[in-house]
Order: C-alpha cells, then sequence, then structure tokens
C-alpha cells in the first residue's frame, strides 16, 4: 500500500515539474493539482491498459510511438475533467506526456513495490580456474 501512496507522488512530482517546465501547461491552484494527479494516476491504471491493447497494431507500426499520443490524449483529457488544470493545445500535452514518462520512470526505477528504495549492486565473481 505504501508503494502504492510514493508511485503517486511520483507521478505528483512528474506532473508537477511538467507545469514547470513545459509552456502551455497550467496549473491554477493546488487542489486543481493534487486533483489532476490523482486523476491522471487513475486514468493510467485503469484506462491506458485497455487503451495499449486496442492500439496494439498502430503501436508496433510506429515502434512504440503511439504510445506518447495516447498518453498525451489521457493528459488532455485529465485537463477536461480537472477544472484548474488547463493544458493549451496538443503539442503541450505532448511534451508533457513525454517529461512526466520520462520523471516517473526513472524515479520508479529506484522504487520497489514495498516502497523502498532499491540500490542493485552488481559484483563480478573471480574467474574460475579449471585444470
Amino acid at each position: 500500500m505504501i508503494g502504492l501512496l510514493i508511485r503517486f507522488v511520483v507521478t505528483g512530482i512528474a506532473v508537477f515539474l511538467a507545469t514547470a517546465i513545459v509552456p502551455g501547461i497550467e496549473v491554477q491552484s493546488a487542489p486543481a493539482g493534487i486533483a489532476a494527479v490523482i486523476v491522471l494516476a487513475l486514468l493510467n491504471a485503469v484506462v491506458r491498459p485497455f487503451l495499449y491493447l486496442l492500439s496494439l497494431p498502430f503501436i508496433i507500426l510506429t515502434l512504440g510511438l503511439f504510445m506518447v499520443i495516447i498518453n498525451a490524449l489521457l493528459l488532455q483529457l485529465v485537463s477536461l475533467l480537472v477544472k484548474g488544470f488547463v493544458i493549451y493545445g496538443f503539442w503541450p500535452a505532448v511534451w508533457g506526456a513525454v517529461l512526466i514518462s520520462l520523471v516517473s520512470s526513472i524515479l520508479n526505477l529506484w522504487i520497489s513495490e514495498r516502497g523502498h528504495v532499491e540500490i542493485v549492486i552488481h559484483r563480478s565473481k573471480p574467474p574460475r580456474i579449471v585444470n
């Protein structure tokens, strides 16, 4: 359960970073930003896998670039559902989706399902001497 909460925080960091960096994405208040994060996380958990499954031929044909379009459309859907979270156009949604995906992926690499930070160390084994 704490892992899910931490992933919500990671998504929130990614969304607020996108609003700070990408021109054309605006959060008018903190409650609107929090609501946008919750709605985006729920859409990503429920709707996005279904959309990926339906558009699998396009995803394969475009070598995965269509997934960015799906994420941008979900981000625009969040802006329609949440008052105070505004995206001005399609291209800001695309760049916001790319930035949110990158930041979320990088931060989620370090977080386990239980919410702990993971550091993976690979130690090389000494060479075996065979006679």
